[in-house]
């Protein structure tokens, strides 16, 4: 298949979401294309067709932005385990598949540790960040001091981090905050400033 015939395949399945047109999206789902399988994604999604199953599939995708996108899409279907996702060796997926967690807010014992975990060791910034913001919504005194340690991290993470200690209270959060009143990034100055409001 050429580019422009291609180009032209993934235009159709983008209508087919709008057109609400669920019985010629979904067998896109398979098709050899990785973009058009993560455009299909969206397109059910986007007509209120997007089933667990159809993203229980898309998390085994060979593709990473086909598993990135399921994962996205997971957050508003609480039923289907993202927990594959969090040991994905692509950190895009796990950063999306964290998030995800913390949109839904609700996370069991075991992934909770997962998020702790990758918010404190994993080698990619962006998933420490997306950890803490995910601590800082789901709400759990277990998470605080990994998102305590992240407002020591770079200054995203910082940002993200501060932010995070919102729900929380107590000595040590007060302290984090006055810390992060006088970083050296202005956001996280800013971030702290609006804790303080």
């Amino acid at each position: 298949m050429g580019l422009g015939d291609l180009r032209a395949v993934r235009r159709t399945v983008v209508a087919f979401g709008y057109e609400q047109n669920e019985y010629e999206a979904r067998p896109f789902l398979q098709h050899e294309d990785s973009v058009v399988r993560e455009l299909a994604l969206g397109a059910l999604h986007r007509m209120q067709s997007l089933t667990d199953a159809d993203l229980e599939l898309a998390l085994h995708d060979d593709d990473r932005l086909v598993r990135r996108r399921a994962a996205e899409l997971g957050a508003l279907h609480p039923g289907v385990d993202l927990a594959p996702l969090l040991v994905d060796p692509e950190p895009v997926v796990v950063e999306m598949a964290v998030w995800a967690y913390g949109e839904r807010e609700q996370v069991d014992d075991n992934t909770l540790q997962t998020i702790i975990s990758l918010t404190t060791d994993h080698d990619d910034q962006l998933v420490r960040e997306a950890g803490a913001a995910a601590l800082g919504a789901i709400g759990d005194e277990r998470g605080v001091s990994a998102i305590l340690s992240a407002c020591e991290d770079k200054p995203a993470v910082r940002r993200r981090a501060v932010l995070a200690l919102a729900p929380f209270s107590g000595p040590e959060i007060e302290s984090a905050i006055d810390t992060a009143l006088t970083d050296r990034d202005w956001q996280v100055r800013q971030s702290a400033e609006d804790l303080r409001r």
